[in-house]
């Protein structure tokens, strides 16, 4: 097939672009770059891996211009779209709710717009577990969604109805949980605390430790969405997990073990934007083959080997 990747430079989207070029399909995507959630350096470092090491080329475009519907039908006719271009982080969101509107929301629909101009049948689109908060756990595909708590959680969940109620053919919705992994977003939790335990910084941890997250490694994420491409529907809903709770001391006493130095630890209250609590129901999913590898101490051990060479403090 021929993919095209909304948020190619990001995250997710790189490792799913290289994965999807492995596998033989011709991959192409669109970044806009931006520094709202996190400082732009590393997408494109991220894009400059890409053209490098894969002949990927990320091209930079918003959402929101309206060069995307000549880009989509009339440059690259995908068969399928891939669409992972969110601002993400449920805190920095709190005091950002116009910006997430409009890329996330008025982005979104944007797209679909493009997409049903173009033609595009098959759409595979993020959204993250954050909009099942309140429900009881595990949380499964068929969970429904209340009022959340964050303006990041109530744009996905308003990315999910403006998905059900286009007229693209096959539109199917992913719940992620807690994705973590080499390349990963600087404002996330592996990230910060490696970073401030590396400079002797000390870190924050909310709720004072007591939260428990499904961390979910980035292959196993990809490896899930690459499964859906397989079984696309005209509407389903799957959730993206490892299956397995971790609680957050027990996070942080892991990336002090693979660093060799204890955080000075600040604890603080619960913040507004976060869940207790998650842990994914895979069972769906399953029955297609997703099944995760990786582990929690295998997926920390990478990311912080990756960070070392990233910054080039294999000897710190």
């Amino acid at each position: 097939m021929k993919i095209m990747i909304t948020g190619m430079a990001g995250f997710i989207g790189m490792h799913a672009a290289i994965k999807f070029k492995e596998l033989g399909h011709t991959v192409c995507g669109f970044d806009d770059f931006n520094n709202i959630v996190y400082h732009n350096q590393i997408k494109h470092d991220r894009a400059d891996m890409l053209k490098k090491e894969h002949d990927i080329t990320v091209d930079q475009l918003s959402l929101n211009q309206s060069e995307l519907f000549e880009y989509i039908r009339d440059t690259h006719e995908p068969d399928l779209v891939l669409h992972l271009a969110a601002h993400a982080g449920v805190r920095v969101s709190m005091d950002n709710a116009a910006e997430y509107i409009k890329n996330n929301s008025l982005g979104t629909q944007n797209l679909i717009d493009a997409c049903e101009y173009a033609g595009v049948d098959n759409v595979i689109y993020a959204s993250t577990s954050c909009t099942m908060e309140g429900n009881t756990l595990p949380w499964g595909p068929e969970e429904k969604l209340g009022p959340q708590l964050s303006p990041y959680g109530w744009t996905k969940q308003t990315n999910e109805n403006q998905f059900h109620t286009s007229k693209i053919k096959n539109a199917v919705c992913l719940r992620f949980f807690t994705v973590y992994g080499p390349w990963g977003r600087p404002d996330m939790a592996l990230y910060n605390f490696t970073d401030n335990i590396l400079s002797d910084k000390p870190i924050t941890v909310f709720n004072n430790g007591d939260m428990i997250r499904d961390f979910t490694y980035v292959d196993d994420i990809v490896n899930g969405v690459e499964i859906i491409t397989r079984n696309m529907t005209e509407r389903d809903t799957y959730c993206l997990g490892n299956g397995q709770q971790v609680q957050l001391m027990d996070f942080i006493h892991r990336i002090e073990s693979n660093l060799g130095k204890t955080a000075e630890k600040i604890m603080a209250p619960r913040h507004p934007a976060d869940a207790l609590e998650t842990w994914s129901d895979t069972t769906k999913l399953a029955a297609l083959g997703y099944k995760p590898t990786v582990d929690i101490a295998e997926g920390v051990k990478n990311f912080i080997q990756w960070h070392r060479n990233y910054y080039g403090r294999n000897n710190a």
